[in-house]
């Protein structure tokens, strides 16, 4: 939790200001996952904080809804393309990617 937290404030993703008036308020909530093994054995507790948006609706609290998500089917082409070329491929994972995202509204939460 810690961690998550302490990636908040690196990233200046969010500020504390007052509540303003007749302003829906999004409710956060924490999500706790145990990482295991292939014997079962407990690698590492992971946690993180999410938003509980399936509250808002759509035309009054957002316009539209957007994730940049690869398809499936391009990645396999670029590897196939890679393999074809004798391309070395390396892989990565960034944990912080949507906190570097801007938006357009501004958003509350507690």
């Amino acid at each position: 939790m810690q961690e998550e937290l302490h990636e908040f404030e690196r990233l200046e993703v969010w500020e504390l200001v007052p509540r303003p008036d007749k302003v829906m308020v999004i409710t956060l909530k924490w999500i706790y996952k145990v990482k295991l093994d292939e014997l079962g054995g407990i690698l590492k507790n992971k946690a993180r904080l999410v938003a509980c948006g399936y509250r808002q609706e759509e035309g009054i609290d957002f316009k539209e809804s957007f994730a940049l998500v690869a398809r499936l089917e391009a990645i396999w082409i670029f590897l196939a393309y890679a393999a074809q070329k004798n391309m070395v491929i390396y892989q990565m994972d960034v944990k912080t990617a949507f906190l570097n995202g801007n938006l357009r509204e501004e958003v509350y939460v507690s």
